[in-house]
């Protein structure tokens, strides 16, 4: 580790303000900037702690029925308290990484970090959900941009996740067991005006739409509207886990799994 200021701001606002110092980088549950920080793989002027902000926490149900998370929630409390309302978004949060990540780790930072490998991407992506920032409101579509990529602004901070609840949904993830991130996750949410297929894990752009198995599932919500149906390989990772062809192959597979468990 190095010197560095630390600051723990009470509200948005001053947070906001205190990104605004010269190399500032926000600190959420910290689970991936920690380790990056050790490795001095990141060096930061000034860490700004959003630990302390409490308008950012919390699970709760809007008027239009979304259900509503702050971004500096932690994984637990979403699986807890979300378990009602949007049980497969809590079923998500439950499995990720074990009982310390669960416990620390945010939504809010998840998101923004954007890792390839992570479950929230997926949830947002596939629920088609907003994310709202200290600036703006974002559509899920919009937001990601590639592998730990975002639209995300310097200074912005990730208030608040809101999650349309479809009529049907499941979570599928092959877990890589010693990281226990997805090898290959695939988020499957039903709505009124068509089906959204998320896949996390797999792609060297990070997380994305499967639009072949929407189009398909739009028209036929069963595993057996999958068949023959097949992920490219192209673009997807391969390392030692596995190759782009197995991914390809695991994200038919997951998905098919998913649809059948809705």
């Amino acid at each position: 580790m190095y010197d560095f200021e630390f600051k723990r701001p009470s509200t948005i606002a001053e947070a906001v303000a205190a990104l605004g110092a010269e190399e500032a980088q926000a600190l959420g549950g910290g689970q991936t900037l920690i380790p990056t920080l050790k490795q001095r793989l990141a060096s930061p002027a000034v860490l700004v702690s959003l630990n302390g902000i409490a308008e950012i926490k919390g699970v709760c149900v809007d008027d239009a029925g979304r259900v509503c998370i702050g971004g500096g929630t932690v994984h637990a409390v979403v699986a807890r308290e979300a378990a009602k309302s949007y049980p497969t978004l809590a079923a998500l949060a439950g499995g990720i990484g074990d009982p310390a990540v669960r416990n620390r780790g945010t939504i809010g930072g998840s998101l923004a970090n954007n890792d390839p490998s992570a479950c929230y991407p997926a949830a947002v992506l596939g629920s088609g959900a907003v994310i709202v920032t200290s600036n703006r409101e974002i559509k899920a579509d919009d937001y990601f941009q590639g592998m730990f990529t975002t639209a995300l602004e310097d200074g912005e901070i990730i208030t608040e996740v809101k999650f349309p609840v479809p009529s049907k949904a499941n979570y599928q993830k092959f877990v890589q067991p010693a990281s226990r991130f997805a090898l290959v996750g695939v988020f499957v949410a039903q709505f009124k005006d068509g089906v959204r297929v998320a896949v996390t894990g797999a792609s060297e752009g990070g997380v994305f739409r499967w639009t072949a198995a929407e189009k398909a599932l739009s028209a036929n919500f069963a595993a057996s509207a999958l068949a023959g149906l097949k992920a490219p390989a192209e673009g997807l990772i391969a390392d030692l886990h596995g190759s782009a062809e197995y991914r390809a192959h695991l994200i038919a597979v997951m998905t098919a799994r998913a649809v059948a468990a809705c």
